[in-house]
């Protein structure tokens, strides 16, 4: 029987958080600032226009699938749980759960590019193209909100591959990259709301 203290390998070592710490990287919070900033000015010329022909704005509305867009937002608000755990869990140095929550966070991910891809395959199969104001503004915003979820999804797959390097385990990259992620939930509830809701 070993003795304790002697030949039992040492805990993993974790940065602690300090108090008043920014998380993740200040790189990251410039980005996401940025990608708040545009996305805010798009939001702006939206409800622009929207005020100019709020009748033909109304009419096109009526042709999204709402129940699609209250599934993605279940399951975007659904990995914004999972990512959230997974900093919990990489701070109490539970490397492989953090792991396992960071995949399942991902999986959301894709859950969610699929209901779009669908969703637009109806819209677009059913006439409704960029050729309407309406769809115009749909397509672009919820196109470029997409390629930030897959950018989402590769920055955590980056995390994950840290991870499983015990020289590489930072809680930093875990928190810049559920950081991130936090921003692409975000701006789809906003796009859900004035896209799918507002009348």
């Amino acid at each position: 029987m070993t003795a304790p203290g002697r030949d039992a390998p040492a805990p993993p070592r974790v940065r602690p958080v300090r108090d008043g710490r920014l998380p993740g990287d200040v790189h990251m919070w410039v980005m996401v600032l940025g990608d708040l900033f545009f996305f805010g000015c798009y939001f702006v010329t939206y409800m622009v226009f929207r005020a100019l022909s709020d009748e033909d704005f109304s009419a096109a509305q009526r042709h999204l699938h709402t129940g699609i867009g209250v599934a993605n937002t279940v399951v975007l608000l659904t990995s914004s749980l999972f990512a959230a755990l997974a900093v919990i869990a990489v701070r109490r140095g539970a490397f492989g759960n953090a792991q396992r929550l960071l995949l399942a966070t991902a999986a959301c991910g894709a859950v969610f590019a699929l209901l779009k891809a669908y969703e637009w395959h109806s819209e677009i199969t059913g006439g409704h193209t960029v050729a309407d104001e309406f769809f115009s503004f749909y397509y672009v915003l919820t196109g470029v909100h997409l390629v930030h979820v897959a950018l989402g999804m590769l920055i955590l797959g980056v995390a994950v591959r840290e991870l499983r390097d015990p020289g590489k385990r930072r809680a930093e990259v875990v928190e810049q990259s559920v950081a991130f992620w936090h921003m692409v939930d975000l701006l789809w509830v906003v796009i859900f709301a004035i896209l799918y809701l507002m009348r």
